[in-house]
């Protein structure tokens, strides 16, 4: 999983070589900042496509079994809608993943020799076991509608949808294994110490396991909620009379009412969890640095703006409420000690930790209130005419995936200095003989193909969007113009 985006200290951001100014470009950033850079990109780009297949599963095989029960039309046009979405996501979900593996022996071979054991297996099982079961199954749901029954084709869909949510089961056994690594001892081999695989299960399912899986698949559920709901609600705004995107909307917002405050209460188990088993991670969060009782700080500035990189600025200015952060993570306790930065020798980037989750529990409240408000319309039977909770909406559709991102790098920039918890240094793992050239100019071309194929994802939404439009018979706005692609302004609630 992502080692992180963030270089440890602000000093390593950028560091110019004597020459012309043309042959120091491609060496202004040296190997590690470089490989941490790529990969952190690689994964964040990697991460939206397998939320998206995580979250839309339950959609795809609810308007798959609705459209073979009922025969609808209208179920008909929603499954073979969001089937497409799915089958584009997993395309470039799997195009933007391959890659990362790579990247272990290239930009972090000595974190391949101390942890191949522990994670080629569940790798190689997330290949095995999870890729190739939704892989086939896709391919019956894409291609075999007239090919198998009516209860096949439904059974596809479920071990589609089995499979995407296995495929996350198995990467994040990787990743919780190096926040709380057990079931592993360090040996010597060829000369070298290496995590030897002594107990499976303890190490699959090591303490931070099934915390990480729920929050994960639960934030995938949120964010591709938001992005049906807004897809739908700018189609139910251009087209009153589509029935079936009115469906989408209202199962959006009803998963969205279940999903969003059962993150905010399973969000709060989480972090006492985290204070227990990294406590330096907690600290970042909540910008604590003298270990004893915790202020819950709502604003915190640093000296300067260098500090937004560096591990020890301290906040200049702080909106705290005495005593809540130990109250959180203790679970009752306003006067519990909570260990402070101080307490260690290397932390991450405050700042970045510190804002990141802020960004990220805003967010969740704001989602909250959200599934409310559409809950309310739902029940009153008026969601889709409502234009002001359309266009609420239609800008939340990236917020949900903007919240997870948010949430993955408190969790791998709040481990560092550590790549694998207590066990190996970020700077120890990185290639010895990659060069600053080597390592910025792939960094550079990962980028520009990323940039490439999101914005080629983009626009092929953009297509089905505008096809789905043309299906679909228009309604004349007051005036006697249709609405165009840009909301107007109504204030009807």
């Amino acid at each position: 999983m992502a080692l992180t985006l963030i270089p440890p200290s602000g000093s390593d951001v950028a560091v110019g070589l004597a020459g012309t100014a043309g042959a120091s470009v491609l060496a202004l950033l040296d190997p590690e900042l470089a490989s941490r850079a790529q990969f952190g990109w690689t994964i964040s780009v990697h991460i939206l496509f397998a939320a998206l297949s995580i979250g839309l599963a339950p959609f795809v095989v609810y308007f798959t079994w609705k459209s073979v029960r009922t025969g609808s039309e209208a179920y008909e046009r929603l499954q073979s809608f969001w089937l497409k979405v799915f089958g584009v996501g997993f395309v470039m979900g799997t195009v933007t993943g391959i890659p990362m593996s790579f990247q272990f022996g290239t930009n972090f071979p000595r974190f391949s020799e101390v942890a191949g054991e522990l994670i080629g297996g569940p790798l190689a099982f997330e290949a095995k076991m999870a890729f190739f079961l939704e892989a086939v199954f896709l391919g019956v749901l894409l291609f075999g509608r007239e090919r198998v029954s009516d209860r096949k084709y439904v059974l596809s869909s479920v071990l589609v949808g089995v499979g995407a949510w296995l495929s996350g089961f198995w990467i994040l056994v990787v990743n919780a294994w190096m926040q709380t690594p057990r079931g592993y001892e360090i040996v010597t081999k060829n000369g070298m110490a290496v995590a030897e695989l002594t107990d499976p299960i303890a190490a699959f399912f090591n303490p931070r396991m099934g915390w990480m899986y729920v929050h994960m698949v639960n934030a995938a559920v949120i964010s591709v909620a938001l992005f049906v709901g807004g897809i739908a609600a700018y189609i139910v705004w251009r087209r009153r009379e589509s029935t079936a995107w009115r469906t989408a909307l209202r199962l959006a917002v009803v998963l969205l009412l279940v999903s969003a405050p059962l993150q905010a209460a399973h969000g709060d188990a989480y972090a006492r969890h985290v204070e227990d088993t990294q406590p330096q991670k907690f600290a970042a969060m909540e910008g604590h640095y003298e270990t004893g009782q915790a202020d819950l700080h709502l604003i915190a500035v640093p000296k300067e703006p260098e500090a937004l990189t560096d591990p020890r600025a301290e906040n200049l200015y702080t909106v705290s409420v005495p005593g809540v952060a130990s109250f959180l993570a203790s679970g009752g306790d306003f006067d519990a000690e909570v260990t402070g930065l101080n307490a260690y020798e290397e932390n991450p980037p405050v700042a970045l930790v510190f804002w990141s989750f802020r960004l990220m529990v805003g967010l969740g409240f704001l989602f909250i209130g959200l599934a409310l408000w559409g809950g309310r319309l739902v029940y009153s039977g008026r969601v889709a005419e409502s234009d002001r909770f359309l266009k609420s909406m239609m800008v939340s559709t990236p917020l949900g995936f903007a919240a997870l991102l948010t949430g993955w790098y408190v969790t791998e920039i709040g481990r560092q200095p550590w790549v694998i918890q207590d066990v190996l240094k970020t700077s120890d793992a990185v290639s010895s003989t990659l060069s600053p050239v080597e390592a910025t100019a792939t960094l550079v071309a990962f980028v520009v193909i990323y940039l490439g194929l999101v914005s080629a994802s983009l626009y092929v939404l953009k297509r089905l969007i505008e096809d789905e439009l043309q299906h679909i018979p228009g309604r004349e706005a007051p005036g006697g113009t249709e609405r165009g692609s840009i909301p107007g302004v109504a204030d009807d609630d």
